[in-house]
């Protein structure tokens, strides 16, 4: 079921790996756009190819990858026949780099490829992927691959992403693009960028590409609008989120004042204005708590195209989260035991970042505290410039000496959590480090995991992709979305 159209469910692009390519297919198999996570997808597949590549997929996607040579030297790099040792590190992958190797460049653009072309695998449905705008290095090269394999949507949030909208005009015919990073400390015009260049990549002769939709994650009318106006190329929708979404969140507008629990407080100020929103005339998903069917009227109601859903995605059979943690979380929702904490200063990126307070994980202080500083895969590291002129990359969540070395303020460091290597954690790719000590979770969840149990059937302890997606769009909904599109809905 489609509203003029365009999907009623965006399925939200969670955490790393856990909006893989696996519910990415499913829900866009049920008629509605499914989305993988766009997110260091590069140690994903260097990983899932040491872990032995259970069922084949990883070599069966690289075996499809357009340009000659690729794929398989990844495999050979990476691969390892039966999987690595349980006890066993595994093998690092290239840090990212303004001016990536050749060999850096080449998995990115081919993780992305990977994932996106085993979510479309054997279907026509819709396949999106989403892109933190805060994690600028990995982007040209990643949405290539993505677009190399057909995406049918770029979804892109955690900043301000007025340049991604010309770039996909610019890769899609087969032009060199180029992106500014963010650089403090950088003079004003002072411009440092990132560059790829497809023809390049694939040694002359580079293929020609469907230009994907873009949608651009925002909180606010404002920002909707300015970016509507002044992006690079057209912006063909938005995704509206609301501060109880989970994952990254915008900051409360103002100053930001903390709770007793210590979490930003929003106001009404932070409630966007969708008559604003809809007179820009571009579609949009409302996204925060809409998993409920009365929810996704009301948002088509208001003249919404449909809704974003990540959390009740995020525990169903097809998630990427490990199966463990997806049993633990479900028991702990049915038991009402299942909290968000909206975090101000886990993140290194500065945004609050939602997370499950769940027994040994990093949500927790002790678990938190026991842990070893390491900056080992560098995702979600600042640019700053150094006194001879050049780029060094510093994170607030590495060791807090380096930090400070590097000419960080120690201040930044405090409370702040390893995203990078929690995230793998939650996806059973965790890292082994300094010989024995596994990387522990760090699960990112919508306040909605609170009563995420309510998509169990009676007698059951775990639910599909498509259970959530029949729950979402019978009765009412159904209605509604028939009536808007045959333009006979008068809002009565």
């Amino acid at each position: 079921m489609t509203h003029n159209g365009t999907p009623i469910i965006i399925q939200g692009g969670m955490g790393a790996g856990v909006s893989g390519w696996q519910l990415a297919r499913a829900v866009s198999q049920a008629g509605q756009l499914g989305v993988v996570s766009g997110t260091a997808l590069d140690v994903i597949l260097a990983r899932r190819l040491q872990a032995g590549d259970l069922g084949g997929h990883m070599r069966r996607a690289l075996g499809h990858f357009p340009i000659p040579g690729v794929g398989q030297r990844i495999i050979d790099r990476y691969f390892v026949d039966g999987g690595k040792a349980d006890d066993k590190a595994f093998k690092s992958k290239p840090m990212l780099h303004e001016k990536p190797s050749s060999q850096l460049e080449e998995l990115l653009v081919a993780s992305n490829f990977v994932e996106v072309y085993l979510a479309k695998e054997g279907h026509s449905g819709l396949v999106g992927i989403n892109y933190l705008e805060k994690i600028q290095l990995p982007t040209l090269p990643s949405i290539y691959g993505a677009m190399l394999a057909g995406v049918t949507y770029i979804l892109m949030g955690a900043g301000i992403p007025r340049a991604i909208p010309g770039i996909l005009d610019q890769l899609a015919q087969q032009q060199a693009v180029e992106m500014r990073i963010d650089v403090q400390g950088a003079e004003r015009d002072e411009v440092f960028t990132t560059k790829f260049d497809p023809v390049s990549f694939c040694g002359g002769d580079a293929p020609e590409l469907a230009r994907p939709e873009f949608l651009a994650i925002v909180s606010s009318a404002t920002l909707a609008n300015m970016l509507a106006r002044k992006a690079s190329g057209k912006v063909n929708g938005f995704v509206i989120e609301g501060p109880t979404a989970g994952g990254h969140n915008a900051p409360p507008r103002g100053k930001t004042q903390l709770s007793v629990d210590l979490e930003p407080i929003y106001g009404d100020r932070d409630i966007a204005d969708l008559e604003a929103i809809a007179a820009i005339g571009l579609p949009f998903w409302l996204a925060g708590s809409y998993a409920e069917p009365e929810k996704v009227s009301d948002a088509l109601r208001a003249g919404a195209a449909g809704v974003q859903i990540g959390t009740a995605f995020a525990y169903c059979d097809e998630s990427g989260l490990g199966s463990g943690l997806r049993e633990q979380v479900l028991e702990m929702s049915k038991a009402g035991e299942a909290k968000i904490f909206t975090d101000p200063v886990a993140s290194p990126t500065g945004f609050p970042f939602k997370v499950l307070r769940m027994d040994d994980t990093i949500s927790e202080q002790e678990t938190y505290e026991e842990r070893t500083r390491i900056c080992d895969l560098g995702y979600l590291r600042h640019a700053y410039k150094k006194e001879n002129g050049k780029l060094g990359w510093r994170c607030p969540s590495e060791p807090v000496d380096d930090y400070v070395r590097k000419g960080g303020d120690i201040e930044d460091t405090k409370g702040r959590k390893c995203v990078c290597n929690g995230l793998m954690a939650n996806i059973d790719l965790g890292q082994f480090q300094r010989g024995s000590d596994l990387e522990k979770p760090l699960i990112t969840s919508g306040d909605d995991v609170a009563n995420v149990a309510r998509f169990l059937k009676p007698g059951a302890t775990s639910y599909s992709a498509a259970d959530v997606i029949e729950y979402l769009l019978g009765g009412e909904c159904e209605q509604i979305a028939s009536r808007l599109a045959s333009g006979s809905y008068s809002g009565s």
